[in-house]
């Protein structure tokens, strides 16, 4: 019997390649629905892991209409899936701003926001709203330990003040990225959220006694999903789920997701009794963590010694179990900046290549 991930026809596939498990990834969707208690609303999943128009109409047709991005790109591809609530996860600026207004004028019928954290990049949007009519909402982004981007809580508030006076944007809330929380000890990322959570949400009490209106709290990323899931007054951000990879499997032991999508490589030559080489180049599989920067299903003793742009030289205990040819099947340790390596995805159902699907977000332009 094969096991889940194996693949029937395998000889269609040309190697390295991105391969996608949908049945998985609805796995995946389902389980942080269920975290939120089907408050599919309390849901706002980043994008940028999956970057595939299908799969963010997989959210989609579960009942999730809000989303967050980090590219134009990201957010062309949402609203072409039909996405209602966009999120630019970014501060626009220089040719960004209008890009997001022709995106803007392009799919009227989606509600687009993005980040601010300085008034000088706000001036630029408010002014780009008044030459073109329009409002444009915004979220004020709030570093609350990340330190990459965001304004610090104690000057939130005069920041606010000045984004009120600038009537072509529209308030709506706050977003507060915590990506610097990934203790494996859960007890001590459940300590580090919470004072994230605890401090934003007093920031948003605060700025809510200036616009006499409910603001929205966004916040958190995958690592803190599971602490931030149990409040009921705030968006998650979850985006990893989605696919699942290595690094987080080893450290968010409460958060069961299924690896959903996989790398497949193939032996190409034996180098000695103990070492063999694959075709999974670092331009194939991110290459930003040490090694080893992906592990194998099938041979799971099989230790990464060297990587460059085409080849990665594995350990093995005897290379004649190895054949030239023979596939391997691959968990990236970090799945995001692996799916931008690839062009498309090979779309495995019930141990079969189906179809392929095109990365379409890991362009930079798509149409606008």
């Amino acid at each position: 019997m094969l096991a889940w991930y194996q693949i029937k026809n395998v000889e269609r596939i040309d190697s390295p390649a991105l391969l996608v498990y949908p049945d998985r990834v609805q796995e995946n969707i389902n389980l942080v629905i269920d975290m939120v208690e089907g408050n599919v609303e309390r849901l706002r999943p980043h994008v940028k892991t999956n970057k595939i128009t299908e799969i963010c109409r997989m959210m989609l047709l579960s009942g999730i209409t809000k989303f967050k991005c980090a590219t134009i790109a990201e957010a062309e591809m949402l609203a072409i899936a039909g996405a209602p609530d966009i999120l630019l996860a970014y501060q626009p600026v220089g040719p960004t701003i209008p890009r997001l207004f022709n995106l803007q004028k392009a799919y009227p019928n989606t509600r687009f926001s993005c980040l601010v954290d300085n008034e000088i990049p706000a001036r630029e949007l408010a002014s780009a709203c008044r030459e073109r009519g329009t409002t444009l909402h915004i979220y004020i982004d709030l570093n609350v330990g990340m330190n990459r981007t965001g304004i610090l809580p104690a000057d939130a508030r005069a920041l606010a003040e000045k984004l009120l006076e600038l009537e072509p944007l529209h308030l709506d809330g706050i977003h507060a990225y915590d990506g610097h929380i990934h203790a494996r000890d859960f007890e001590i990322r459940q300590e580090e959220a919470l004072l994230s959570y605890s401090t934003s949400r007093q920031l948003q009490e605060e700025l809510e006694s200036l616009t006499d209106e409910p603001l929205t709290l966004i916040i958190g990323g995958t690592p803190a999903f599971p602490i931030h899931a149990g409040h009921t007054d705030c968006e998650c951000s979850p985006g990893t789920f989605i696919f699942w990879d290595w690094g987080y499997s080893q450290m968010i032991e409460e958060l069961p997701c299924k690896f959903a999508a996989l790398v497949l490589t193939r032996v190409i030559s034996i180098i000695d009794q103990h070492h063999i080489c694959v075709d999974l180049g670092y331009k194939a599989v991110a290459a930003e963590s040490p090694l080893p920067r992906v592990h194998f299903l099938n041979a799971p003793s099989a230790l990464p010694v060297a990587h460059s742009e085409e080849h990665l030289v594995l350990e093995v205990t005897d290379s004649g179990e190895y054949p030239i040819g023979t596939p391997l099947y691959g968990v990236p340790v970090h799945i995001c900046p692996t799916v931008a390596l690839h062009d498309r995805a090979h779309i495995i159902h019930e141990n079969q290549l189906r179809e392929t699907w095109e990365v379409i977000a890991r362009k930079r332009f798509i149409n606008y």
